[in-house]
């Protein structure tokens, strides 16, 4: 050593010490323990570039080849919520009795005689027109008091504009202004995300606004294009896995099994869903916006439609499972670099059981609170089990739940066998993604002949 040598060199470590041998050991170190996973060797990343590049290729071709360029072009009907819209804003509450607005008595329901007269004051609501050539005309909307909803002076409205209805007749309230709430309510999740995931919760919003983004500028007009609804949601859904998960958690092979889990699972629903659909004779026209999507568009496949619905709400529960399934063993290997493809999957198994009883769970819940109003109603029709699963409103709930739930189920499986394959045959080392040379493998060699004696 020299005399400028401002540090002396550390000196060997004891032979009996197994953990500082653990700790310097050929292809193993501690700053794996902080950083990101240890990328595989050359040959494995070709093995994985091989699939998913053609994949990937195929996908992007797809993606040109149907690219819509726009909606088309559409004259408004009028009918439900295929209307032009206005803004608009509420300039005056007034309360009186019905009889002097000239309220009308609500229809009874069929078979139940004549309309009860109403009950209560009724509120004359004055709103302004916001927006458009009639900006600042005024017309006046009667709201019962048994209306679901009640509107106060400032409020901000959307207005329903029929440019061929009598001058009187031309505007009615629609629905509430919410943008400002959601906008609000948006901006606190942002933060959330962005406070807590920092850099990766900053790469998560962009995943999800490119994922808004290909969902209104590709997938939605496509369809309406005429294109094959299962083939759009495909080649959509699968641009946006790509692009949401090595966005969020980097190019590298851990990725790219979750990649590939999710793919095979996405296969699964969508043979599940071709085969069940049709031989439960579901066809998709359940509610009146699919109804009125039909009557505008005849030429869209509404059980295609349905299928491409079931993927692409699939895609983003799957994601979760594969990423968290991949990260599992990544880490499991990295805790205990000897284990065998038999513990690495029996141990990852144990840790996506318990992922598969919660995601579960949450899938039917979900289902289930979205058709609450539908249940309530055959819970008041006073209906068996099997004839309110059995009508198709239901059924197609129970269909879409079970397929999902089946994909979701084997992708844990999956992926964890992929994962487990993938870091058991890689031998490169650990902390510099090399393969040790002679040198390595030597003192490797030494150091078991150390602890041997």
């Amino acid at each position: 050593m020299s005399r400028t040598d401002p540090v002396p060199p550390a000196p060997p470590p004891p032979a009996h010490s197994p953990a500082h041998e653990h700790t310097h050991a050929p292809g193993h170190s501690h700053a794996h323990a902080h950083g990101p996973a240890a990328p595989v060797s050359a040959h494995l990343r070709k093995v994985i570039a091989a699939v998913l590049i053609p994949f990937a290729l195929a996908v992007a071709t797809g993606l040109v080849v149907l690219w819509p360029g726009g909606a088309p072009p559409h004259q408004h009907s009028g009918v439900g919520l295929d209307q032009q819209t206005r803004a608009g804003r509420v300039v005056g509450v007034q309360r009186a009795d019905c009889a002097a607005l000239g309220a009308q008595p609500a229809a009874p329901p069929q078979g139940q005689g004549q309309p009860a007269p109403v009950q209560g004051p009724c509120e004359k609501t004055t709103v302004e027109v916001a927006s458009g050539p009639d900006q600042g005309r005024t017309f006046d909307e009667i709201v019962q008091p048994g209306a679901s909803r009640h509107y106060s002076v400032g409020q901000k409205v959307v207005l329903a504009y029929a440019p061929k209805a009598p001058p009187n007749l031309r505007y009615s309230v629609m629905d509430v202004d919410r943008k400002l709430p959601m906008g609000v309510l948006a901006g606190v999740f942002a933060l959330a995300v962005v406070v807590i995931g920092r850099l990766r919760g900053v790469f998560a919003l962009v995943a999800l606004v490119l994922s808004f983004g290909l969902l209104t500028l590709f997938i939605l007009p496509a369809i309406l294009q005429g294109s094959d609804p299962l083939l759009v949601a495909v080649i959509g859904g699968s641009a946006i896995m790509l692009m949401a998960l090595y966005l969020c958690h980097g190019l590298n092979a851990r990725t790219s099994v979750a990649v590939l889990g999710t793919l095979g699972s996405l296969l699964v629903i969508g043979l599940l869903g071709s085969l069940f659909i049709g031989w439960a004779h579901l066809t998709g026209d359940t509610d009146d916006q699919t109804g009125l999507v039909h009557t505008l568009y005849p030429h869209i496949e509404i059980r295609g439609l349905l299928l491409a619905g079931i993927i692409i709400g699939s895609l983003g529960v799957l994601d979760d499972v594969t990423v968290t399934q991949t990260s599992a063993v990544w880490e499991l290997k990295e805790a205990d670099p000897s284990a065998s493809w038999r513990k690495l999957y029996g141990s990852g198994m144990r840790i996506g059981r318990d992922h598969i009883a919660s995601v579960v769970n949450t899938l039917v819940m979900a289902y289930a609170g979205a058709s609450l109003p539908l249940l309530l109603l055959f819970s008041i029709a006073d209906s068996g089990v099997s004839t309110v699963a059995n009508s198709e409103l239901v059924a197609e709930e129970i269909v879409r739940t079970l397929i999902g739930s089946i994909g979701l189920v084997l992708s844990v499986p999956v992926t964890t066998a992929l994962a487990a394959l993938v870091v058991s045959a890689d031998r490169h080392t650990v902390s510099t993604g090399r393969r040790p040379g002679a040198r390595g493998r030597a003192r490797a060699r030494g150091g078991h002949r150390r602890r041997a004696g």
